[in-house]
C-alpha cells in the first residue's frame, strides 16, 4: 500500500514496529519515522495496517502513540480487519481524547491489488470524512464503499470474510471429492467456467489445492483471527436472525488448522480421502 501510494505521488511517512521492513520504503523516497506519534506530528492522514485488535489499540493509544501527538481534525484511517465494536469504542475514546476523526476501512484483495491500485475496500465513519480521503481511496482502491458509521466497514469485512472463508472450504471439498472420484481435477475450472459454480474463487484457487507449489499466499491463522471476530459480532446481536455461533470458526478454518496443521503458517490443502 505504501509502494502503491508513493507511487501516485503522495508523500509518505512510515513506522513499523519491525524496522527492518522499512528498508524497501526508505529506497523508494519514503520518510521513516520512530514511533507513531512522530507520524501524528508530520501527517494529515495516520493510517494503520495492522494484525489485529489490540496491536490497532497499541498504535493508537499505547506510550508514543497516536494519541499522545494527535491534532484536533486529524484524521486516522485504519485498514486492518479488527473487532467492529471495539472500533467504535476507539473511535469514541480518540474523537474525545484528542478531537481526531476515525474511518474504519479495511481491505481485500491482497498484495497484488494493493501494488496496482485495484483493492477492494469498505468503510464506516461519518460522510465529510469518507469524502476528504477520497484522493486516498482512489489512489488504493479499484471500488471503496462507505457503509455507514463507525463500524460499518468491520462489519461489511466480516461478511466478506464468511463468504471468502466459506468458499475456500468449499472449493477444498469439491478438490478431494474430483480427487477421490478418479477423474482430472484440474480440468474442474474449466469444465465450471460461465456455470452458476464459476467464480473467482474457483478460477485462481483452485489448481493451488490440487497441485500445491509455490509460496503460501497467506497465514491460516488470520482466518482463524478473523473467523472468531464473526462470532464475535454475530454474539451482538440480541435476537432476530444468528448465525450458528462456532460454526464459522470450527467448522470452515479452526477445524482445518487444529487437524493435522499446527503451524501457523502452514499450507492448507486438500488431499485425496480427506478435505
Amino acid at each position: 500500500m505504501i509502494t502503491r501510494l508513493l507511487a501516485q505521488g503522495f508523500a509518505v511517512t512510515a513506522w513499523n514496529r519491525t524496522p527492518a521492513a522499512l528498508s524497501p520504503l526508505a529506497a523508494r523516497s519514503a520518510r521513516i519515522a520512530g514511533a507513531p506519534a512522530e507520524l501524528a506530528r508530520q501527517c494529515d492522514v495516520l493510517m494503520t495496517c495492522v494484525t489485529d485488535t489490540e496491536a490497532v489499540r497499541q498504535i493508537v493509544f499505547g506510550p508514543g502513540g497516536f494519541a499522545s501527538a494527535g491534532q484536533p481534525g486529524q484524521l486516522f484511517i485504519d485498514t486492518s480487519t479488527i473487532d467492529a465494536t471495539e472500533t467504535r469504542e476507539m473511535a469514541q475514546r480518540l474523537t474525545s481524547e484528542t478531537a481526531m476523526r476515525w474511518l474504519d476501512a479495511p481491505i481485500s484483495g491482497g498484495a497484488a491489488a494493493a501494488l496496482t491500485g485495484s483493492m477492494t475496500m469498505m468503510a464506516g465513519g461519518a460522510v465529510e470524512d469518507f469524502e476528504a480521503a477520497r484522493p486516498i481511496w482512489d489512489a488504493l482502491s479499484g471500488q471503496c464503499t462507505l457503509m455507514g458509521p463507525t463500524g460499518a466497514g468491520q462489519s461489511t469485512k466480516m461478511i466478506n470474510q464468511v463468504l471468502v472463508l466459506g468458499g475456500f472450504a468449499l472449493l477444498a471439498e469439491a478438490a478431494a471429492l474430483a480427487i477421490n472420484a478418479g477423474i482430472d481435477a484440474a480440468r474442474i475450472p474449466g469444465a465450471l467456467a460461465g456455470g452458476r459454480a464459476d467464480s473467482r474463487l474457483l478460477q485462481e484457487s483452485f489448481a493451488r489445492m490440487i497441485n500445491p507449489g509455490g509460496e503460501p499466499l497467506g497465514k491460516n491463522s488470520v482466518n482463524v483471527k478473523d473467523l472468531a471476530l464473526v462470532d464475535h459480532l454475530d454474539a451482538a446481536f440480541d435476537g432476530g436472525t444468528r448465525a450458528e455461533p462456532q460454526a464459522h470458526r470450527h467448522g470452515i478454518s479452526r477445524r482445518v488448522f487444529d487437524h493435522g496443521n499446527p503451524r501457523p503458517h502452514r499450507r492448507v490443502t486438500s488431499r485425496s480421502g480427506s478435505p
